[in-house]
Protein backbone atom coordinates (compact mmCIF):
# COMPACT_ATOMS: atom_id res chain seq x y z
CA UNK A 1 0.00 0.00 0.00
CA UNK A 2 0.96 3.64 -1.24
CA UNK A 3 0.02 6.77 1.03
CA UNK A 4 -0.40 10.28 0.24
CA UNK A 5 -1.09 13.50 2.24
CA UNK A 6 -4.67 14.55 2.91
CA UNK A 7 -4.25 18.18 1.39
CA UNK A 8 -3.18 20.64 3.57
CA UNK A 9 -3.84 18.53 6.90
CA UNK A 10 -0.49 17.02 7.04
CA UNK A 11 -1.91 13.39 7.46
CA UNK A 12 -1.01 10.16 5.85
CA UNK A 13 -4.10 8.47 4.45
CA UNK A 14 -4.10 5.33 1.90
CA UNK A 15 -4.63 5.88 -1.53
CA UNK A 16 -6.92 3.38 -1.32
CA UNK A 17 -9.86 3.69 1.63
CA UNK A 18 -12.52 2.45 3.11
CA UNK A 19 -16.06 3.28 2.12
CA UNK A 20 -17.88 2.28 5.37
CA UNK A 21 -21.34 2.82 4.60
CA UNK A 22 -21.18 -1.10 2.98
CA UNK A 23 -21.03 -2.36 6.80
CA UNK A 24 -24.33 -0.78 7.99
CA UNK A 25 -26.58 -0.46 4.58
CA UNK A 26 -27.66 -2.92 2.44
CA UNK A 27 -28.12 -0.34 -0.50
CA UNK A 28 -25.45 -2.48 -2.45
CA UNK A 29 -27.44 -5.94 -2.66
CA UNK A 30 -25.91 -7.37 0.06
CA UNK A 31 -26.40 -7.16 3.98
CA UNK A 32 -22.79 -7.62 5.63
CA UNK A 33 -23.71 -8.97 9.17
CA UNK A 34 -21.55 -7.11 12.14
CA UNK A 35 -18.76 -10.12 12.26
CA UNK A 36 -18.16 -10.21 8.84
CA UNK A 37 -18.21 -6.12 9.08
CA UNK A 38 -15.45 -6.29 11.55
CA UNK A 39 -13.32 -8.84 9.74
CA UNK A 40 -13.52 -6.58 6.91
CA UNK A 41 -12.03 -3.96 8.14
CA UNK A 42 -9.66 -5.84 10.11
CA UNK A 43 -8.32 -7.22 6.89
CA UNK A 44 -8.39 -4.01 5.41
CA UNK A 45 -6.21 -2.63 7.96
CA UNK A 46 -3.53 -5.45 7.56
CA UNK A 47 -3.37 -4.89 3.87
CA UNK A 48 -2.50 -1.64 4.74
CA UNK A 49 -5.23 0.48 4.54
CA UNK A 50 -5.11 3.41 6.90
CA UNK A 51 -8.29 5.30 5.85
CA UNK A 52 -12.00 4.73 7.01
CA UNK A 53 -14.50 7.21 5.81
CA UNK A 54 -18.07 7.05 7.16
CA UNK A 55 -20.97 9.42 8.16
CA UNK A 56 -23.36 9.30 11.40
CA UNK A 57 -26.20 8.85 8.99
CA UNK A 58 -25.38 5.16 8.01
CA UNK A 59 -27.22 2.75 9.73
CA UNK A 60 -28.09 5.60 12.04
CA UNK A 61 -24.78 5.58 13.90
CA UNK A 62 -23.82 1.64 13.15
CA UNK A 63 -21.43 2.82 10.59
CA UNK A 64 -19.23 4.76 13.25
CA UNK A 65 -19.85 1.82 16.16
CA UNK A 66 -18.36 -0.77 14.18
CA UNK A 67 -15.35 1.12 13.50
CA UNK A 68 -14.43 1.89 16.88
CA UNK A 69 -15.17 -1.69 18.01
CA UNK A 70 -12.80 -2.88 15.25
CA UNK A 71 -9.76 -0.86 16.08
CA UNK A 72 -10.56 -0.34 19.79
CA UNK A 73 -6.94 0.48 21.43
CA UNK A 74 -5.46 1.32 17.78
CA UNK A 75 -6.75 4.58 17.82
CA UNK A 76 -3.28 6.57 16.50
CA UNK A 77 -3.15 3.82 14.10
CA UNK A 78 -5.85 4.75 11.68
CA UNK A 79 -7.69 7.98 10.10
CA UNK A 80 -11.01 8.27 10.65
CA UNK A 81 -13.29 10.47 8.31
CA UNK A 82 -17.15 11.23 9.30
CA UNK A 83 -19.81 13.29 7.38
CA UNK A 84 -22.63 15.11 9.42
CA UNK A 85 -25.63 17.34 8.54
CA UNK A 86 -28.73 15.60 8.55
CA UNK A 87 -31.57 15.31 10.76
CA UNK A 88 -31.70 11.63 11.70
CA UNK A 89 -32.72 12.38 15.54
CA UNK A 90 -35.69 13.55 14.73
CA UNK A 91 -36.80 12.43 11.66
CA UNK A 92 -37.29 8.84 9.77
CA UNK A 93 -35.88 8.18 6.90
CA UNK A 94 -37.62 5.73 4.11
CA UNK A 95 -35.68 4.12 1.66
CA UNK A 96 -33.04 6.40 -0.55
CA UNK A 97 -35.32 9.64 0.44
CA UNK A 98 -33.36 12.68 1.72
CA UNK A 99 -33.52 13.80 5.61
CA UNK A 100 -33.64 17.19 6.52
CA UNK A 101 -30.78 18.89 6.75
CA UNK A 102 -28.97 20.88 9.86
CA UNK A 103 -26.03 22.64 8.70
CA UNK A 104 -26.19 25.45 11.68
CA UNK A 105 -23.49 26.29 14.65
CA UNK A 106 -25.91 24.21 16.79
CA UNK A 107 -26.65 21.09 15.27
CA UNK A 108 -22.73 20.67 14.60
CA UNK A 109 -22.04 20.97 18.30
CA UNK A 110 -24.71 18.32 18.87
CA UNK A 111 -23.32 15.73 15.90
CA UNK A 112 -20.25 15.76 17.23
CA UNK A 113 -20.44 14.85 20.52
CA UNK A 114 -22.42 11.79 18.64
CA UNK A 115 -19.74 10.70 16.40
CA UNK A 116 -17.16 11.27 19.35
CA UNK A 117 -18.72 8.86 21.31
CA UNK A 118 -19.75 6.32 18.79
CA UNK A 119 -16.48 5.98 17.50
CA UNK A 120 -15.19 5.96 20.94
CA UNK A 121 -12.45 8.98 20.92
CA UNK A 122 -11.78 12.43 21.36
CA UNK A 123 -10.99 13.69 18.38
CA UNK A 124 -11.99 13.10 14.65
CA UNK A 125 -9.13 13.30 11.80
CA UNK A 126 -11.84 14.53 8.70
CA UNK A 127 -15.03 16.13 9.89
CA UNK A 128 -16.91 17.30 6.65
CA UNK A 129 -20.40 18.67 5.64
CA UNK A 130 -22.25 15.86 3.71
CA UNK A 131 -24.00 17.09 0.78
CA UNK A 132 -24.51 20.65 1.58
CA UNK A 133 -26.09 23.15 -0.01
CA UNK A 134 -24.72 26.61 -1.53
CA UNK A 135 -26.49 28.27 1.93
CA UNK A 136 -24.30 26.12 3.82
CA UNK A 137 -21.34 26.45 2.32
CA UNK A 138 -22.09 30.57 2.53
CA UNK A 139 -22.56 30.03 6.48
CA UNK A 140 -18.82 32.22 8.15
CA UNK A 141 -20.16 31.12 10.79
CA UNK A 142 -20.20 27.79 10.20
CA UNK A 143 -16.83 27.51 8.91
CA UNK A 144 -15.73 30.10 11.88
CA UNK A 145 -16.68 27.31 14.22
CA UNK A 146 -15.24 24.65 12.03
CA UNK A 147 -11.94 26.42 12.32
CA UNK A 148 -11.82 26.74 16.08
CA UNK A 149 -12.43 22.59 16.14
CA UNK A 150 -8.94 22.30 14.51
CA UNK A 151 -7.62 24.79 16.90
CA UNK A 152 -9.03 22.95 20.10
CA UNK A 153 -7.72 19.42 18.77
CA UNK A 154 -12.08 18.30 18.47
CA UNK A 155 -10.79 17.71 15.04
CA UNK A 156 -7.68 17.23 12.69
CA UNK A 157 -9.07 18.80 9.53
CA UNK A 158 -12.66 19.39 7.90
CA UNK A 159 -14.22 19.24 4.39
CA UNK A 160 -16.91 18.85 1.71
CA UNK A 161 -18.33 15.73 0.60
CA UNK A 162 -20.74 16.47 -2.52
CA UNK A 163 -23.79 15.05 -3.48
CA UNK A 164 -24.63 14.88 -7.20
CA UNK A 165 -28.24 15.34 -7.42
CA UNK A 166 -27.91 17.71 -3.66
CA UNK A 167 -24.79 20.19 -4.61
CA UNK A 168 -22.87 19.88 -6.88
CA UNK A 169 -20.25 22.39 -8.81
CA UNK A 170 -20.63 25.36 -7.70
CA UNK A 171 -20.67 24.23 -4.54
CA UNK A 172 -17.65 22.09 -4.82
CA UNK A 173 -15.61 25.32 -6.38
CA UNK A 174 -17.20 27.82 -3.98
CA UNK A 175 -15.81 25.48 -0.92
CA UNK A 176 -12.43 25.22 -2.59
CA UNK A 177 -11.76 28.49 -2.74
CA UNK A 178 -14.17 30.19 -0.02
CA UNK A 179 -13.24 27.90 2.48
CA UNK A 180 -10.42 26.64 4.57
CA UNK A 181 -10.98 23.36 4.14
CA UNK A 182 -8.47 20.09 3.60
CA UNK A 183 -10.64 17.28 1.64
CA UNK A 184 -13.40 17.45 -0.84
CA UNK A 185 -15.18 14.52 -1.44
CA UNK A 186 -17.01 13.89 -5.10
CA UNK A 187 -17.82 11.25 -7.28
CA UNK A 188 -14.98 10.59 -10.02
CA UNK A 189 -14.53 7.86 -12.12
CA UNK A 190 -13.43 7.41 -15.86
CA UNK A 191 -16.77 7.16 -16.92
CA UNK A 192 -17.61 10.32 -14.98
CA UNK A 193 -14.69 12.77 -14.90
CA UNK A 194 -17.14 16.08 -14.58
CA UNK A 195 -17.27 18.09 -12.14
CA UNK A 196 -14.11 17.08 -10.57
CA UNK A 197 -11.97 18.28 -13.23
CA UNK A 198 -13.27 21.64 -12.55
CA UNK A 199 -11.92 20.66 -9.13
CA UNK A 200 -8.20 19.45 -10.15
CA UNK A 201 -6.91 23.15 -10.29
CA UNK A 202 -8.11 25.18 -7.44
CA UNK A 203 -7.67 22.10 -5.34
CA UNK A 204 -4.36 21.79 -6.53
CA UNK A 205 -3.79 25.73 -5.82
CA UNK A 206 -5.33 25.50 -2.72
CA UNK A 207 -4.06 22.52 -1.18
CA UNK A 208 -6.95 20.30 -0.97
CA UNK A 209 -6.84 16.66 -1.05
CA UNK A 210 -9.89 15.14 -3.15
CA UNK A 211 -11.10 12.25 -1.93
CA UNK A 212 -12.72 10.03 -4.82
CA UNK A 213 -15.79 8.14 -4.18
CA UNK A 214 -17.64 5.67 -6.69
CA UNK A 215 -14.60 5.18 -8.85
CA UNK A 216 -16.16 1.88 -10.53
CA UNK A 217 -19.19 3.29 -12.02
CA UNK A 218 -21.53 1.66 -9.49
CA UNK A 219 -20.10 -1.68 -11.05
CA UNK A 220 -19.92 -0.93 -14.19
CA UNK A 221 -16.10 -0.90 -13.85
CA UNK A 222 -15.31 -4.30 -12.30
CA UNK A 223 -18.03 -6.24 -14.62
CA UNK A 224 -19.86 -6.92 -11.56
CA UNK A 225 -22.51 -4.92 -13.45
CA UNK A 226 -23.85 -5.57 -16.77
CA UNK A 227 -27.28 -4.31 -19.17
CA UNK A 228 -28.69 -7.73 -18.59
CA UNK A 229 -28.09 -6.68 -14.54
CA UNK A 230 -31.79 -6.31 -12.55
CA UNK A 231 -31.42 -4.02 -9.41
CA UNK A 232 -33.82 -4.48 -5.99
CA UNK A 233 -35.33 -1.38 -5.51
CA UNK A 234 -33.27 -0.59 -1.93
CA UNK A 235 -30.36 -1.42 -4.69
CA UNK A 236 -28.40 2.12 -4.87
CA UNK A 237 -27.22 1.04 -8.06
CA UNK A 238 -31.26 0.75 -9.09
CA UNK A 239 -30.50 4.95 -10.02
CA UNK A 240 -28.94 4.11 -12.59
CA UNK A 241 -30.28 4.88 -15.96
CA UNK A 242 -30.54 2.22 -18.66
CA UNK A 243 -29.52 4.32 -21.13
CA UNK A 244 -26.91 5.13 -19.43
CA UNK A 245 -25.47 1.36 -18.70
CA UNK A 246 -25.81 0.30 -22.49
CA UNK A 247 -23.50 3.37 -23.62
CA UNK A 248 -21.10 2.72 -20.98
CA UNK A 249 -20.61 -0.85 -21.79
CA UNK A 250 -19.75 0.22 -25.67
CA UNK A 251 -17.16 2.99 -23.63
CA UNK A 252 -16.05 0.25 -21.96
CA UNK A 253 -15.21 -1.75 -24.75
CA UNK A 254 -13.25 1.19 -26.26
CA UNK A 255 -11.49 1.25 -23.31
CA UNK A 256 -9.76 -2.18 -23.40
CA UNK A 257 -6.53 -1.17 -25.93
CA UNK A 258 -5.70 1.10 -23.76
CA UNK A 259 -5.52 -1.05 -20.68
CA UNK A 260 -4.51 -4.06 -22.50
CA UNK A 261 -1.37 -2.30 -24.00
CA UNK A 262 -0.78 -1.88 -19.97
CA UNK A 263 -1.35 -5.18 -19.10
CA UNK A 264 -4.61 -4.41 -17.28
CA UNK A 265 -8.15 -5.14 -17.09
CA UNK A 266 -10.27 -2.48 -17.37
CA UNK A 267 -11.00 -2.65 -13.24
CA UNK A 268 -6.85 -1.95 -13.09
CA UNK A 269 -7.20 1.24 -15.70
CA UNK A 270 -10.23 2.51 -13.97
CA UNK A 271 -8.25 2.92 -10.47
CA UNK A 272 -4.99 3.65 -11.86
CA UNK A 273 -6.70 6.49 -14.10
CA UNK A 274 -7.48 8.08 -10.71
CA UNK A 275 -4.36 7.23 -8.90
CA UNK A 276 -2.43 8.80 -11.53
CA UNK A 277 -3.30 12.67 -10.96
CA UNK A 278 -1.51 14.12 -7.66
CA UNK A 279 -4.39 15.82 -6.33
CA UNK A 280 -6.45 12.61 -5.20
CA UNK A 281 -5.26 12.14 -1.85
CA UNK A 282 -7.43 8.71 -1.77
CA UNK A 283 -10.09 6.20 -3.72
CA UNK A 284 -12.90 4.63 -2.08
CA UNK A 285 -13.84 2.15 -4.01
CA UNK A 286 -17.38 0.33 -2.97
CA UNK A 287 -16.46 -2.82 -1.36
CA UNK A 288 -18.46 -5.72 0.18
CA UNK A 289 -16.19 -8.60 0.58
CA UNK A 290 -12.72 -9.48 1.70
CA UNK A 291 -11.98 -10.49 -1.91
CA UNK A 292 -12.84 -7.27 -3.20
CA UNK A 293 -10.82 -5.72 -0.55
CA UNK A 294 -8.04 -7.38 -1.25
CA UNK A 295 -8.59 -6.43 -4.93
CA UNK A 296 -8.39 -3.22 -4.70
CA UNK A 297 -5.70 -2.83 -2.41
CA UNK A 298 -3.38 -4.45 -4.44
CA UNK A 299 -4.23 -1.86 -6.91
CA UNK A 300 -2.12 0.36 -4.97
CA UNK A 301 1.50 0.04 -6.47
CA UNK A 302 2.89 3.11 -8.37
CA UNK A 303 2.34 1.50 -11.99
CA UNK A 304 0.21 4.40 -12.92
CA UNK A 305 -0.96 5.85 -16.07
CA UNK A 306 2.04 8.67 -17.62
CA UNK A 307 0.92 12.31 -18.54
CA UNK A 308 0.83 10.74 -21.99
CA UNK A 309 -1.46 8.02 -21.23
CA UNK A 310 -3.63 10.23 -18.98
CA UNK A 311 -4.42 13.13 -21.49
CA UNK A 312 -5.77 10.31 -23.86
CA UNK A 313 -8.25 9.24 -21.21
CA UNK A 314 -9.01 12.51 -21.30
CA UNK A 315 -9.58 13.18 -24.78
CA UNK A 316 -11.47 10.12 -25.16
CA UNK A 317 -14.01 11.19 -22.43
CA UNK A 318 -14.14 14.58 -24.59
CA UNK A 319 -14.97 12.70 -27.45
CA UNK A 320 -17.38 10.43 -25.46
CA UNK A 321 -15.28 7.27 -26.14
CA UNK A 322 -16.60 7.78 -29.44
CA UNK A 323 -19.70 6.08 -29.00
CA UNK A 324 -22.90 7.41 -29.99
CA UNK A 325 -25.20 8.75 -27.43
CA UNK A 326 -27.95 6.49 -26.74
CA UNK A 327 -31.43 7.53 -27.30
CA UNK A 328 -33.65 8.46 -24.71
Amino acid sequence: MRYRTLGKSGIKVSEIGFGAWTIALDWWGKKVDDDEAIRMLKRAYDLGINFYETADLYGKGKSEKLIAQAFKDMRNDVVYSTKWGYDMYSAKQVGHSELPQKHNQEFLQFAISQSLDRLQTDYIDAYSLHNPKMDAIGNDTLFASLDYMVKKGTIKSHGVALGPAIGWKDEGLEAIEKRNITCLQTVYNILEQDPTRDFMQAAERRNVGIMVRVPDASGLLTGKVSTDTKFDKNDHRSFRKQEFIIEAMQKIENMRPLASSKGWNITELAIKFILSQKQISVVLPTMVSIEEIEMFASLSDGEYLNSAESAKVEEMYEKNFYVQTVAK
